[in-house]
């Protein structure tokens, strides 16, 4: 098969089509999926890009000539997958690139019960194996098709209550994702009346690309929001496992604030839960979750370490930066769709604005994610690092990148796992000293 590593990455496989990712690929990783998870059945789903029907049928093929049976769910969104995985107890594979732009495409795993697949949980076994040629049994298995829409539509609509919410209208921007095609099963009966954007399945992406965590990709969503009055908006990525939130304003909510408010929620049904965050979510989720008699347990940046955070723990819930949100009811996987109807329940079942809801869980100033091309991250942390930890009341700790801190402000800086990049986030008590902060950080670390 040849060398996997360019596509393999710390939680997934992704690369450009067809000349890092082809159906031989996916064939290949099928069969190496069946072979290191040793599934009788598996289960896919693949996104709306034009080329995920066929790298979902060339996995299938692969997965079935190592014996297993397949259930193609055809259509689907990532935490559908998930869905699917939990609710069969069986492995699944989803064929998305997420967020990247149309040229590439990729695949995320997981074993039954949704439980994560990574680069230290089975994905590099799953490389060694794919770089082999694919060895057929003497009887292959079966695939069927199947349409698990409706079942997890039904299944969100169990674990949160939006039966008695009051009258809403809602802005939802799909970006051409999958939320297109997900939200009106989902939301349908509900007392909303949705302002629908961009729902055409279009893996060219042709109004903007399917990420918004960048604000660019924002603008459509709180133009409309204030155009047609709606009481919220929602926006989420190409395969809908993030969800991001505008207010009555246009306004942006923060995910750490959608990660306080969730987490508020979690903790009213289940006191005193243990929530898990990552260690670039605000200050103020661990102090609102203690506010609310929770215990915060803070984690490294990623799915795969999130998760198994919360498996650990027993969290009821888990937030990111990113906009992903873990639900321990959902098997402990991220759901874009369940954090959703969490924030239409908290605003639909009381009369005060969004922007009124979430204010009360926001209380710092955030620099958001700035990225910095760099040629030698190690040397370049390593430049910060030494400018701060002498000072007086500084602590640092390295659990993911670095992170250094006092009592009005904290700062992270880490490496991307694919580029040659530093991303730091810093926040602060006011505007003024988070920007002078954020400023000399970034001065170290670009001065070469």
């Amino acid at each position: 098969m040849g060398d996997l590593a360019n596509i393999v990455k710390a939680y997934d496989i992704r690369g450009v089509v067809p000349d890092q990712l082809d159906e031989s690929v996916a064939e290949a990783v099928g069969a190496a999926f069946v072979q290191v998870t040793e599934a009788k059945q598996i289960v896919i789903m693949h996104d709306m890009r034009t080329s995920s029907p066929p790298l979902a049928d060339a996995f299938g093929r692969g997965a079935a000539a190592r014996g297993a049976d397949v259930l193609a769910g055809g259509l689907g969104s990532t935490d559908m997958l998930y869905y699917a995985s939990g609710d069969l107890g069986i492995p699944g594979a989803m064929i998305t690139a997420s967020h990247n732009p149309q040229r590439y495409n990729g695949i995320k795993l997981c074993r039954a019960g949704a439980r994560p697949v990574g680069i230290e949980t089975g994905l590099k076994e799953i490389q060694a194996y794919g770089e082999r040629s694919v060895v057929s049994l003497p009887e292959p298995g079966t695939v069927t098709s199947v349409d698990l829409l409706p079942g997890y539509a039904d299944h969100l609509r169990k674990l949160v209550d939006v039966s008695s919410i009051r009258p809403l209208t809602v802005a939802v921007d799909a970006g051409n994702g999958m939320a297109g095609y997900t939200v009106p099963q989902v939301f349908d009966g509900l007392p909303v009346t949705l302002i629908p954007m961009y729902f055409e399945l279009d893996g060219t992406f042709p109004n903007h690309e399917a990420n918004p965590i960048e604000p660019a990709n924002m603008r459509d969503l709180q133009a409309a929001v204030r155009e047609y009055g709606a009481d919220i908006g929602l926006a989420f990525d190409g395969d809908a496992d993030r969800c991001f939130v505008v207010d009555e304003r246009g306004e942006i909510v923060s995910p750490s604030v959608l990660t306080a408010l969730i987490a508020a929620r979690e903790l009213a049904s289940e006191p005193g839960a243990t929530i898990n965050h990552n260690l670039i979510t605000s200050r103020a989720v661990p102090e609102i979750v203690r506010e609310h008699g929770g215990n915060p347990v803070r984690t490294r940046v990623g799915h795969s370490f999130i998760k198994a955070k919360m498996a650990e723990t027993g969290a009821v819930f888990g937030g990111e930066h990113s906009g992903h949100f873990y639900f321990r009811d959902f098997w402990f996987a991220d759901s874009g769709m369940l954090a959703a109807l969490h924030v239409l329940a908290a605003l639909g079942t009381q009369t005060k604005p969004l922007s009124a809801v979430t204010a009360e869980y926001s209380r710092y100033y955030a620099s958001g994610e700035i990225n910095s091309e760099v040629s030698d991250q190690a040397e370049a942390t390593a430049r910060v690092r030494a400018a701060f930890e002498s000072r007086p009341g500084i602590t640092t700790d390295q659990l993911d990148g670095l992170t250094v801190g006092e009592h009005e402000w904290w700062f992270n800086l880490r490496p991307s796992n694919t580029e040659p990049l530093l991303r730091l986030n810093a926040e602060a008590d006011t505007e003024e000293t988070m920007a002078r902060i954020r400023d000399e950080v970034l001065s170290i670390v670009r001065e070469g």
